[in-house]
């Protein structure tokens, strides 16, 4: 969970203008990152944030926990943004299968030469965030929300599945799918090799026979690709958690590419949009003396 959230519920329990106003401000930068992760329009997350702490500003004397906070902040901003959202031109229309999301063998011996160099290296932190914020509005939006909400929000499984009104189990396969997608996004992005075609055709759980004939990988690494994000998240059980990492160990074209897909999630872990706009210490200030007005001048008197 993000720290700013913990922080926010402290400072409402203080009950003074000051601490009010402070907490408004993290919840402004938090709807408004998390608008733009997931709709990438600044004009939508302004009107967003707006809306949702406009509208909400009686209920958040009533949050006891940041756990509840999380919850209920992304559970009404999800809903928000997804009324008012744009979907992206170059947004694909379905969902790539495992088989496809898994790199062919020209793709494996690119990372393995890059293994030691780094291709984005070199490049200044702002541009990886903006070409990271392009590789992940062009994934599919059922995944980027799981990927926003786990990976860059910091929510738990539990927590993603409250907001998502989803089971735990399938948060996890969306999740493992955005991850490898938006690695596979940003490693097209960096070298410019073109988007996935819209008309791609849709997952229905088999393999693509072309895959099948040429370029398939062993199965050991078919099987270990499925169940990565379990690894490296440590969900894995530990007799097969052991297994996994024999293979690892042996196999340099699956170093290489957990060491790629470890960069691609840590990158999205590290990448926020704080609200910076104009707008924000207007709305700041407005927002505080309504709260002063509803929730503690009543309790003053």
């Amino acid at each position: 969970m993000r720290p700013e959230l913990i922080r926010a519920t402290y400072l409402l329990h203080r009950n003074t203008p000051e601490a009010v106003e402070e907490a408004i401000g993290l919840l402004q930068n938090t709807v408004y990152s998390f608008s733009m992760k997931v709709c990438g329009h600044p004009e939508d997350a302004e009107d967003t944030m707006q809306e949702v702490l406009s509208r909400s500003l009686g209920h958040l004397a009533r949050i006891q926990t940041p756990q509840q906070m999380a919850v209920w902040l992304y559970t009404v901003t999800r809903n928000r943004c997804w009324r008012m959202r744009r979907k992206p031109a170059n947004a694909p229309a379905n969902i790539l299968s495992l088989d496809e999301l898994m790199p062919d063998d020209e793709e494996l011996g690119r990372l393995l030469e890059d293994a030691a160099a780094g291709p984005e290296s070199n490049l200044l932190a702002a541009e990886q965030h903006h070409l990271l914020h392009q590789a992940i509005l062009r994934i599919p939006a059922t995944l980027r929300i799981v990927l926003v909400l786990h990976d860059m929000e910091e929510l738990t499984t539990e927590q993603v599945a409250q907001v998502l009104e989803l089971k735990q189990g399938t948060v996890r396969i969306r999740l493992h799918r955005a991850r490898l997608s938006v690695r596979k996004e940003m490693s097209q992005i960096l070298r410019g090799t073109p988007e996935q075609p819209k008309n791609a055709r849709p997952f229905t759980g088999k393999p693509k026979e072309a895959r099948a004939k040429a370029g398939q990988r062993p199965s050991e690494c078919r099987d270990l690709f499925a169940n990565l994000s379990e690894y490296l998240d440590g969900r894995v059980e530990p007799l097969t958690c052991e297994q996994m990492r024999g293979h690892i160990e042996a196999c340099p074209s699956c170093v290489s590419f957990l060491r790629d897909l470890r960069a691609a999630i840590d990158r999205c872990r590290s990448m926020d949009i704080p609200c910076d706009s104009a707008v924000a210490p207007r709305l700041r200030a407005i927002l505080t003396r309504e709260y002063v007005r509803m929730v503690m001048m009543p309790a003053a008197k």
